[in-house]
């Protein structure tokens, strides 16, 4: 055993001689001719090609990099034998990522490639004006030389897409509202913004299931269309409609498209607006993959249908002047006129026209229009066509269908854990209720405790309202009948031409008597007088 060990110890001080021998005979600039030289020719007979993705790339952040970094933070990494945990800032989620010196496989299309982190410390710093971090952070991607045509078209454009995909993922959704009066933050952004937490989903929506079905596919295909907008010319852009009754769920409906999407949503307050070309810049400021919201958009500038005409023939409608103002001194919010030379704050129905469907519509991409109103027939025609709302989305009293959404969402009531003959009793009187869907929820939200009561309480109450309501129909077609009479009425009054001329003779007679009367007065008082 000593002698093994002597034997190794002497090979130790011969190779160490040899390297200090080859140090002085040969220079440091022919050893390293050497070494690239071997590096040359190594690479020459491997099969293999490596590329390094460094952190920085000279003094900017190499967003690749990030984007190795986010999908290998995906179900890939999981598989390796040492992790580091992050959480990013407004993250959501905790994400997986390779330790330092690590090495990782993944496949892509049949072909397996490799990932290496390498971590180095630094040298020395290059630029005084910005320190750079102490460690040289960067990704190796070991492949086949025969698969480098493959991986350099797809694989990398592959590693970016599934990163945004993971970023939108974890990162937390925000809710922006334009600031009052079009102030600037302190990063001189237009908006301001709070963390958006809303819960409701396409699942707990009270909501015809069919229509819902057809939504969450609209929704689906243009989120996955960007190649289908690109063939077709078209912006990457979609406008929704939502009207109806107040109280039927055109809110949860927003929040649940940006939930089913994982867009951010811009609160839009048009009377906060001073003019078109504002709006234009803070259009201009909303990012991609968003929600535009302009919420009772008949409430915030006057919209109703040009076409309609004033009364006195000659004269300008009032809804045929070019500017509307907002936020002015008719109270709630409703547009008032604005004269051309007027300094005041306006936005013009071709403002908004060409905010959702103008030239400036198309400065982002992957962005929706969304507008609610409770009267559809209240706002312009040029506004509800395709392009600019293409999908009108009628927000009803609650069906049957969406009471038992409910049921499930506030009592755990499935269809069949209700009594078949309470069932069908809700089922007769629901349509004629008219009630909304938050009516509905706040009696079942009252007796959540019990159960039982909730649901008999519901059904008392869907059958007052239905029988309050086939009343006042009633009514209201009495009186209907009873101006269709009165109209009749004076109808056959126009046109009976014959009462009415010797009504008209009559009096004509009258007046004529009347008249010799007075003549013969007149002349037996000048007799008198003379």
């Amino acid at each position: 055993m000593k002698e093994y060990w002597s034997s190794l110890a002497s090979l130790l001080g011969v190779l160490a001689f040899c390297q200090t021998l080859l140090q002085a005979i040969f220079p440091p600039e022919l050893r390293f001719a050497a070494v690239k030289l071997f590096n040359q020719l190594f690479r020459c007979f491997s099969s293999y090609v490596y590329f390094d993705i460094t952190e920085i790339d000279g003094v900017n952040t190499n967003e690749l990099y990030n984007a190795v970094q986010l999908y290998l933070s995906s179900s890939v990494s999981i598989s390796g034998n040492r992790l580091s945990l992050t959480r990013a800032l407004n993250s959501s989620a905790i994400t997986f990522g390779l330790s330092n010196n690590d090495c990782i496989l993944d496949s892509f299309n049949g072909v397996t490639v490799q990932w290496e982190h390498i971590v180095t410390q630094r040298q020395a710093q290059g630029y005084l004006w910005r320190p750079l971090p102490e460690e040289k952070r960067g990704f190796t991607l070991r492949i086949k030389k025969k698969d480098k045509p493959l991986i350099l078209d797809s694989y990398l454009d592959f590693v970016m897409d599934k990163a945004e995909e993971i970023r939108r993922k974890n990162q937390e959704r925000l809710l922006y509202t334009n600031s009052r009066g079009g102030s600037l933050d302190s990063r001189g952004h237009p908006w301001e913004s709070v963390p958006f937490k809303h819960p409701s989903t396409f699942d707990t929506l009270a909501m015809d299931p069919l229509k819902k079905q057809q939504i969450m596919e609209d929704l689906r295909d243009f989120a996955n269309g960007q190649r289908f907008y690109q063939q077709t010319g078209r912006a990457w852009k979609r406008g929704y409609l939502l009207y109806g009754p107040p109280g039927t769920g055109k809110s949860s409906m927003i929040a649940a498209m940006a939930n089913f999407l994982g867009y951010d949503i811009y609160d839009l307050e048009l009377t906060e607006v001073h003019n078109n070309s504002e709006l234009r810049k803070l259009l201009m400021k909303t990012t991609s993959k968003s929600i535009i919201v302009i919420e009772d958009i008949d409430c915030s500038i006057n919209l109703t249908d040009r076409k309609k005409k004033s009364p006195v023939s000659g004269m300008r409608s009032y809804y045929d002047l070019p500017d509307f103002r907002c936020g002015g001194g008719n109270g709630g919010g409703y547009g008032s006129i604005s004269g051309d030379d007027g300094g005041g704050n306006s936005i013009t129905l071709s403002g908004l026209l060409n905010f959702t469907d103008g030239l400036w519509s198309c400065c982002g991409s992957e962005r929706i229009f969304v507008f609610t109103t409770n009267h559809i027939e209240k706002l312009d025609s040029a506004l509800l066509r395709s392009g600019r709302m293409d999908m009108h989305i009628f927000m009803s009293y609650c069906s049957f269908s969406a009471l038992k959404i409910l049921l499930k969402n506030y009592l755990n009531y499935e269809e069949d854990d209700l009594d078949s003959i309470v069932l069908n009793e809700i089922k007769d009187v629901i349509d004629k209720a008219k009630m909304t869907p938050a009516d509905v929820s706040e009696l079942l939200i009252k007796n959540r405790r019990c159960k039982n009561r909730a649901v008999t309480e519901l059904l008392e109450t869907l059958k007052s309202k239905a029988e309050k309501n086939e009343k006042n129909s009633g009514e209201l077609r009495k009186k209907e009948m009873g101006l269709e009479e009165e109209e009749e009425q004076e109808k056959r009054t126009l046109d009976s031409p014959k009462e009415g001329s010797e009504f008209e003779e009559e009096e004509e007679d009258c007046r004529k008597e009347t008249e010799e009367e007075e003549d013969d007065d007149h002349e037996k008082n000048n007799n008198f007088i003379q």
